[in-house]
């Protein structure tokens, strides 16, 4: 038996029952969800912060005449469970008359077959995931003699979710999944000499036997380490490689101008400009929930329709935009799949689910020996207030490496690098072949962009 007891079958039936109450004229969604999460922080051999938290409700959709009211609870009392229906129905008389408002309807695309739920991680004992925080700092902090530990993390998660809806849709499931973070930080020189550079190392897996913590130590404190006696450069364009965790960040960027939900709000750069080259040839991206290796893989998406592979940019071109049911309408176009729910208390969003470039083939050093003058960014500052996903403008502050005739050489910071979202797309040199996923929803790997402006002295 398994630690946590497959209760999916009951969530539906909740679900179905809410939906069978419909009335004339009335469309009716219910979302069923029940979880928990366990957070744990380590510092210098103690569990510093330990949260285990549970938590189950339903949010009610009642759409009548244009016009569309919500409702949830955290809990499934039956009682309560009556009380939100009939709160949803009320709230729709105060709602505004949208000739888009509708939910989402079955499109013949079937989930993607996935294995999403780990038996081993369910019955981990919460020892065990403690001693791997311990054992997390301690390869962290015995590594370099100048690195000491900031903290070090295991979090986990598990969900249950079940949705109805008066369309026809029908669908349940469960997942699980975890990851291990660590901070660290490394200390140089003494009085007005002394210096400190952070860095941070992490590993993720369907469950705690697939981490690499020596991964994780190591590059935490190479990450600290090799910034330390950096300086501030010289201002010149510079042909840059991003980490993979950074180019993870900027297709955290690029997808908010790829959101569809952005573009018929006119918030996107890339509006009308399906069909056009927005990239450089060669460079591909693809959101692909069912690739079981994306930390974020799903089969459905959060209104209960099938999950797919979307190319969004191919070959340099435009392709689509994501949508779900509702900004699929207001396009004119049909849902990709990707609506998004942050749980029972909210109604249906729209993003990438799990965003990747099509990965070359170099690895990062192999990249780095073709590049005469360059620089390897290893760290991005304020990244949501230095770029402009409607304009394009990006400024963002940043830290790394120089290269120098192909060879990783001084450290640098307290710079920005700047561009436009535009040109930097079509300035993308090469992908590499390094991908690294990522406890986040877009996957990581080398990046060359040419022609970056680096403003420093």
């Amino acid at each position: 038996m398994s630690a946590v007891e497959d209760t999916t079958a009951e969530l539906q039936a909740v679900a179905d029952r809410v939906i069978d109450q419909a009335g004339s004229g009335e469309q009716i969604e219910a979302f069923v969800s029940r979880g928990g999460e366990t957070e744990i922080r380590v510092y210098q051999g103690d569990v510093e912060h330990f949260v285990s938290a549970q938590a189950e409700g339903i949010g009610i959709r009642v759409i009548r005449d244009g016009r569309t009211g919500f409702a949830y609870a955290g809990t499934l009392d039956e009682a309560a469970v009556a009380e939100v229906l009939a709160e949803a129905r009320s709230n729709v008389e105060f709602g505004t008359v949208d000739e888009f408002a509708g939910l989402a309807e079955p499109d013949g695309v079937e989930p993607t077959e996935q294995t999403l739920w780990n038996d081993t991680l369910a019955e981990y004992e919460t020892d065990r995931k403690i001693d791997i925080a311990k054992k997390l700092e301690k390869l962290s902090s015995g590594l370099d003699p100048r690195v000491r530990v900031d903290d070090s993390n295991y979090a986990d998660a598990w969900g249950e979710t079940a949705v109805a809806s008066t369309r026809g849709i029908r669908q349940s499931g469960r997942e699980n999944g975890c990851y291990v973070s660590v901070s660290t930080l490394a200390d140089d020189g003494e009085g007005d000499d002394a210096e400190t550079q952070s860095g941070f190392g992490f590993s993720v897996g369907k469950s705690p036997d697939e981490f690499d913590l020596d991964r994780a130590a190591r590059e935490a404190s190479e990450r600290a380490t090799c910034l330390l006696g950096a300086t501030k450069p010289a201002s010149k364009r510079v042909t840059v490689v991003l980490d993979p965790f950074v180019t993870a960040q900027f297709l955290g960027v690029i997808s908010s101008t790829l959101n569809g939900e952005a573009v018929v709000k006119g918030r996107s750069l890339f509006a009308d400009r399906v069909g056009d080259q927005v990239a450089a040839s060669g460079v591909t991206f693809v959101d692909d929930p069912t690739n079981p290796q994306a930390y974020t893989s799903t089969d459905v998406d959060g209104e209960g329709l099938a999950a797919r592979r979307n190319v969004l940019i191919e070959d340099g071109v435009l392709k689509q935009f994501v949508h779900n049911s509702y900004s699929a309408r207001r396009a004119g176009a049909a849902s990709t799949g990707n609506a998004t729910r942050g749980g029972f208390a909210g109604t249906p969003g729209v993003g990438c689910l799990a965003l990747s470039l099509v990965p070359g083939e170099r690895s990062q050093a192999e990249i780095v020996a073709g590049i005469d003058d360059g620089l390897l960014v290893q760290q991005m500052q304020g990244l949501h207030s230095g770029v402009n996903p409607v304009s394009g403008d990006f400024s963002t502050g940043a830290a790394g490496l120089l290269i120098t005739n192909g060879e990783i050489g001084a450290p640098v910071r307290e710079f920005t690098i700047a561009s436009t979202l535009q040109k930097m797309l079509l300035d993308i040199a090469e992908v590499g072949g390094d991908i690294d996923w990522l406890p986040m929803r877009a996957a990581g790997m080398s990046l060359v962009i040419h022609d970056i402006t680096m403003s420093g002295n």
